[in-house]
C-alpha cells in the first residue's frame, strides 16, 4: 500500500528528469520549464503521501493502544473476582438466620461458591459478581440487568409454595447464555445477572424461562422482579434493591407476572 502511494511522485519526478535531459540536449528553454512544473509536481506529491502515511500511523498506534488498555483492564477485572471469590471461599456461610436452607449443606460445612441443591452459584458469589458487572458497565456504558424469581406451586386455589427446586433450575439453564450468572438465593428464590442487557431484554428472558416452566408444569406460578443498570439503579445493592421492591409488587398477583423497576428519578 506504501509502495503503490508513492507511485505519482516517483512518475512524476521521472518525467522531471527526462525532461530536464532532453532541455539539456535540445538547449530549448520549454522543456526546462516543463523539467521545472514536474519536479513541483513530484515533491507536492510526496508530501503529501507521506503526511497521509504519518496520519495513518498514528490512527493505528491509538487504536493499538486503546485495544491494550481494555485488555489490560479486563484482565485487571477478572483478577480482581477471582481474588475475591478465593476469599469467600475461605470464609464461613452466614446461614443461620435461614431457616430450611443450613440442612442442605454437608457436615464439611458449606460451600459459599455453589448451592449444594441445584449446583447454581451461591448468594455470596452472585454479590461479588454483581458488583463486578456493575463496575464494569460503569466502565464501557452498557446496560445489566438483575432478575429475582420466585415460582410456586398452589394457585390460585391454595397457599403458594415454593416449587420444585431442580425443575427451576432446569428452565433457567436451558434459557441463559454463558455469559449470564444465575444463582441461587438463601430463602430459595433465583437470582440472573444478565450481561449486557436492558429491559426488554430481561423481560424476553424471563418469559423464554416462563414458558419453559408452562410446557412442564401447567400448576406452576412465575413471578419476576426486573432492574437494569442504569435505567433503575447506578449501584449494585441499589440494583438489587429494586428487583426486590419488583418482585414483591408481582407477589401481589395469584398467576404470572413479570414487574419491571420505578426508573431512576432524573
Amino acid at each position: 500500500m506504501k509502495g503503490k502511494a508513492a507511485l505519482p511522485g516517483l512518475a512524476a519526478g521521472g518525467l522531471g528528469l527526462i525532461a530536464g535531459l532532453l532541455a539539456v540536449v535540445l538547449d530549448n528553454p520549454w522543456f526546462g520549464l516543463v523539467t521545472g512544473v514536474l519536479a513541483a509536481t513530484a515533491g507536492l506529491t510526496a508530501y503529501r503521501v507521506a503526511a497521509r502515511l504519518e496520519e495513518q500511523g498514528a490512527v493505528q498506534r491509538l487504536v493499538e493502544d486503546e485495544l491494550r488498555s481494555v485488555r489490560a483492564e479486563a484482565r485487571a477485572t477478572e483478577a480482581e473476582l477471582r481474588a475475591e471469590v478465593e476469599a469467600l471461599s475461605t470464609a464461613v456461610d452466614p446461614i443461620d438466620e435461614h431457616a430450611g436452607y443450613d440442612d442442605e449443606f454437608t457436615e464439611e460445612g458449606p460451600d459459599p461458591l455453589t448451592d449444594p441443591l441445584t449446583g447454581l452459584f451461591s448468594e455470596s458469589f452472585f454479590t461479588v459478581a454483581l458488583e463486578s458487572r456493575v463496575a464494569a458497565a460503569r466502565r464501557h456504558l452498557r446496560p445489566v440487568a438483575v432478575v429475582v424469581l420466585e415460582v410456586v406451586e398452589g394457585l390460585p386455589t391454595d397457599d403458594p409454595r415454593l416449587a420444585d427446586a431442580d425443575t427451576v433450575t432446569e428452565a433457567i439453564t436451558s434459557t441463559l447464555r454463558e455469559a449470564d450468572t444465575p444463582c441461587r438465593l438463601r430463602n430459595g428464590d433465583f437470582a440472573l445477572l444478565l450481561e449486557d442487557t436492558p429491559e426488554n431484554g430481561a423481560i424476553w428472558t424471563v418469559e423464554r424461562i416462563r414458558r419453559h416452566l408452562a410446557e412442564k408444569r401447567a400448576d406452576l406460578t412465575l413471578w419476576a422482579g426486573v432492574a437494569c443498570y442504569p435505567a433503575h439503579a447506578f449501584g449494585p445493592a441499589e440494583l438489587m434493591g429494586a428487583a426486590d421492591r419488583a418482585l414483591v409488587a408481582a407477589r401481589e398477583w395469584r398467576q404470572d407476572r413479570i414487574e419491571v423497576a420505578v426508573a431512576v428519578a432524573d
